[in-house]
């Protein structure tokens, strides 16, 4: 269905995970083939499938309980945005504003997944929903390269 302003409306996919790390990889397949999908400027998919990498994996690793993440990818003619649904209604510390204004331990394991998030994004932020909430993220779109000539 067109949307109101004549141009296409935007495209979306809505995806249930499993609440296991083995969704992380799953995630950043599907962000990488949706970008893909598109002829237009699409946001940059290396850094969707790390941003998504690291909500996915937030998830998986703050919530507890075996219902499903949800993905959902939403291509806009600005970008993208990314959202990841969870079963916790608590929102995710360090998010849009950091508690700590230290940096992070390079030398530690964790630690600098919201960091990038709120880094790299367009913008960033969360909501509660039915059944928890959502964190997401924004990108602008950029324009596709073309292919090196010989």
């Amino acid at each position: 269905m067109p949307h109101p302003s004549g141009r296409p409306s935007p495209t979306s996919w809505r995806i249930a995970l499993p609440h296991t790390a083995a969704a992380v990889p799953v995630a950043r397949a599907l962000v990488r083939t949706a970008l893909n999908e598109l002829e237009s400027p699409a946001a940059d998919t290396d850094t969707a499938e790390l941003l998504t990498a690291e909500l996915v994996a937030n998830a998986v690793e703050h919530t507890t309980g075996d219902s499903p993440i949800e993905l959902v990818v939403e291509l806009l003619e600005t970008g993208c945005q990314v959202e990841v649904h969870d079963p916790d209604p608590a929102p995710p510390a360090n998010l849009t504003t950091p508690d700590d204004p230290e940096e992070p331990d390079p030398w530690q394991e964790h630690g600098r997944g919201l960091l990038l998030i709120r880094t790299l994004s367009a913008s960033c932020g969360h909501r509660p929903t039915e059944s928890g909430k959502a964190v997401w993220f924004t990108l602008p779109a950029v324009p596709r390269q073309r292919p090196a000539s010989e």
